[in-house]
């Protein structure tokens, strides 16, 4: 039997992320004893709070939790559940208490860890993470990464798996996480058995697609603030480093360092994100053909284009248009 602890962290848990974990966990218990693999349940399956009992959504839900930190000497799997946005930068204040815990069942007792989306800044903070790959919703990808330089981020991942630590990418992609996790413990048979149930794509490995590219503007270099503003009122144009070096009168050099610094792109794949969202709106709301919407960004390689596009997106213009187009998409 593994000891599965399902942290809630105070005030912003995202409450699926609790949920989830524990009905998909229960029904694999359910499928072993169903089909006769065991006598007994293969895992035993915790609540844990730093307080038993945890309000969430401004009073709409509680959790109250089967035990505390102080209560759990010994376990061998802690799920970090997901957390809203705004938790990260006072919610880690809050549930510090988290952390000491995590540190002692990963160093002293091997337990293996998991964090579910935004949960990754929690289990960041405990610094296991480091120089370790990792990944998260795609909106906290940018803090992240300023906030921890020693991980490898891979932004474009749904899961990743090294050394017993494990991260989900955005939102519900946690479910493909909890259904990896089931795969390594109880066998292919049971991941299958529980993705039909819970009617889960276990074939997906990439959320990029999903990613929406709004700049960082959120630094005080207003020389970069600029320049990202002309990149963006500009996206029909071919814009060159040194068209905007020189426009802004400072060397390529000093501007590339300072942009980077500022946003954490380099200029050119500024600009190559900001067209290629630019054509992620164009594919979703237009019947404009790929070479349309190739020629509105400033492309006019279609092979290039092509590439681009699926780097930043993990799918192909047609792909993403077939996929999304707010015509051909039946709802």
């Amino acid at each position: 039997m593994k000891h599965v602890s399902i942290l809630v962290p105070k005030s912003n848990t995202i409450l699926s992320s609790v949920v989830g974990p524990y009905k998909i966990f229960k029904s694999v218990n359910d499928f072993i004893l169903q089909t006769g693999k065991s006598q007994q349940p293969f895992f035993d399956i915790n609540l844990v709070g730093i307080d038993k009992d945890t309000v969430l959504y401004d009073g709409a839900f509680s959790v109250h939790c089967d035990a505390t930190i102080y209560d759990i000497s010994k376990t061998d799997l802690i799920i970090i559940s997901a957390v809203r946005p705004e938790w990260i930068t006072d919610g880690i204040k809050t549930n510090y208490e988290f952390i000491p815990w995590i540190k002692k069942q990963r160093t002293q007792h091997n337990a293996e860890v998991a964090s579910l989306c935004l949960g990754a800044f929690l289990l960041a903070e405990t610094g296991l993470l480091d120089n370790k790959q990792c990944t998260t919703h795609w909106a906290g990808i940018d803090l992240f990464r300023q906030m921890y330089p020693k991980i490898d981020v891979l932004p474009e991942k749904i899961v990743t798996d090294q050394e017993g630590i494990y991260s989900s990418g955005g939102a519900y992609s946690f479910l493909n996480l909890i259904i990896h996790l089931v795969y390594k413990y109880c066998g292919q048979e049971a991941a299958v058995y529980v993705s039909k149930l819970f009617e889960i794509d276990i074939s997906r490995d990439n959320q990029n697609q999903f990613a929406i590219f709004r700049g960082q503007k959120d630094h005080t270099d207003t020389l970069i603030q600029k320049a990202q503003l002309f990149i963006e009122d500009h996206v029909t144009e071919k814009i060159s480093v040194e068209q905007l070096s020189d426009m802004l009168a400072v060397s390529q050099r000093n501007f590339i360092r300072r942009f980077k610094k500022a946003t954490a792109n380099t200029p050119l794949e500024y600009i190559q994100r900001v067209k290629v969202e630019a054509a992620k709106n164009t594919l979703e709301s237009t019947q404009n053909t790929i070479n349309e919407v190739m020629f509105s960004v400033g492309y006019s390689d279609t092979k290039a284009f092509r590439s681009l596009f699926k780097r930043f997106t993990g799918l192909t213009p047609i792909a993403y248009k077939n996929k999304y187009n707010r015509e051909l998409v039946s709802f």
